[in-house]
C-alpha cells in the first residue's frame, strides 16, 4: 500500500519543472498563433484562438494544478511581458478563467486511455473558458464599463454577438486545436512520456481522486466573480500596472520571434533538466510531499 501511495507522489522540484514546462510550451505555442492569419467568411471568423491541447495534455498527464497555472502564466510572460506590454487588471481575468478551465479538464479524466473521456474533458475545458469569457464580456457591457463590437450580419445585441463568438471559438478552435489533438495525444503519451522525463505516471489512485466536486464548483464561481471584478475595473480609471513600451510596434513580428526564442530556450532547459535527473537514477522522495493531484 505504501508503494502505491508513493507512485502517485511528485516531489516539489518535479512540480516546479512541470509548472515551468507548461509555462514555456504554452507560451511558445501562444506566440505562434500570433503569426497565423485570420480569415472571415461572412460573420464567421476562422482564427486560431489558442493551441489548448498543450495545457490540456499536460494537465491530464501530470499535475493538473501546476500545469494549468503554469500555462496561464506562460501566456502572460511570453505573450505580454516579453512583447513589452501588460494589460493590468484585465490580465487577471484571463489568468484565472483559463487556469481554472484547464485545471477542471485535467481533473475530469479518470482513465487517460479512454479517448472519449479525454475528448469530453478537453472540449469541456474549452467550453468553461469561453463561457466565462463571454459572460464576463456581456457583464461589462451591461454595467456600462465597455462597448461591444458588432458583427456584420448579426443583430446588434451583446448576447447574440458574444453567443455567436462563443460557438465560433468552441466549434473551430475547440474541436480542431483542443478536442482532436488531446484525444489523440493523451492515450498515446500516457506511460511513455513520463519515464523519459524521470517522472512516474499518474497512478489509478491519482485519477480516481480527481473529478469535479462541489468545492471546485464553488471555487469556480468565486473565481468568476473575481475575474469579472478585475475585468470591469480594467476598463475604468482604477486599472493599474497597465503599460505598453511600444516594443512590438517598433519591431513587428521580430518581437514575436524574440519571445518564441525565449520560450523555446526555457522549454529546452527544463527538458534537459528532466533528462539529467533521469540519468542520475531514481530520486529519493522527501517525506511529506503533497499528492500528485
Amino acid at each position: 500500500m505504501a508503494s502505491h501511495s508513493r507512485a502517485i507522489t511528485l516531489t516539489s522540484s518535479q512540480k516546479m519543472m512541470i509548472f515551468v514546462l507548461s509555462m514555456s510550451l504554452y507560451g511558445l505555442s501562444n506566440m505562434f498563433t500570433e503569426l497565423i492569419p485570420e480569415f472571415r467568411i461572412g460573420p464567421v471568423e476562422l482564427s486560431v484562438e489558442y493551441f489548448a491541447f498543450i495545457p490540456l495534455t499536460l494537465c491530464m498527464l501530470f499535475s493538473p494544478l501546476h500545469a494549468a497555472v503554469g500555462a496561464a502564466l506562460g501566456e502572460v510572460i511570453f505573450g505580454e511581458l516579453m512583447l513589452g506590454q501588460f494589460g493590468g487588471l484585465g490580465e487577471l481575468e484571463k489568468f484565472l478563467t483559463f487556469s481554472f478551465a484547464m485545471y477542471v479538464a485535467g481533473r475530469m479524466v479518470r482513465d487517460p486511455l479512454n479517448r472519449v473521456q479525454v475528448g469530453v474533458a478537453a472540449i469541456a475545458g474549452v467550453i468553461i473558458h469561453q463561457a466565462c469569457s463571454s459572460l464576463i464580456d456581456i457583464g461589462k457591457v451591461w454595467v456600462g464599463v465597455d462597448d461591444f463590437d458588432t458583427i456584420p450580419g448579426l443583430a446588434e445585441s451583446v448576447v447574440v454577438v458574444e453567443g455567436f463568438s462563443f460557438l465560433n471559438d468552441v466549434l473551430f478552435s475547440g474541436i480542431l486545436f483542443a478536442l482532436l489533438p488531446t484525444a489523440y495525444l493523451v492515450p498515446r503519451l500516457y506511460g511513455k512520456i513520463e519515464p523519459l522525463l524521470g517522472i512516474r505516471p499518474r497512478g489509478k489512485a491519482a485519477y480516481e481522486a480527481g473529478g469535479v466536486s462541489a468545492k471546485i464548483v464553488a471555487t469556480g464561481i468565486l473565481l468568476a466573480v473575481v475575474s469579472f471584478g478585475a475585468a470591469a475595473l480594467s476598463k475604468t480609471d482604477w486599472n493599474f500596472a497597465e503599460w505598453d513600451s511600444g516594443f512590438e510596434d517598433r519591431f513587428g513580428t521580430g518581437a514575436i520571434w524574440i519571445s518564441i526564442a525565449a520560450a523555446a530556450l526555457v522549454a529546452l532547459v527544463v527538458l534537459a533538466f528532466f533528462r539529467m535527473r533521469k540519468n542520475r537514477g531514481p530520486q529519493a522522495e522527501a517525506p511529506g510531499e503533497s499528492p500528485y493531484v
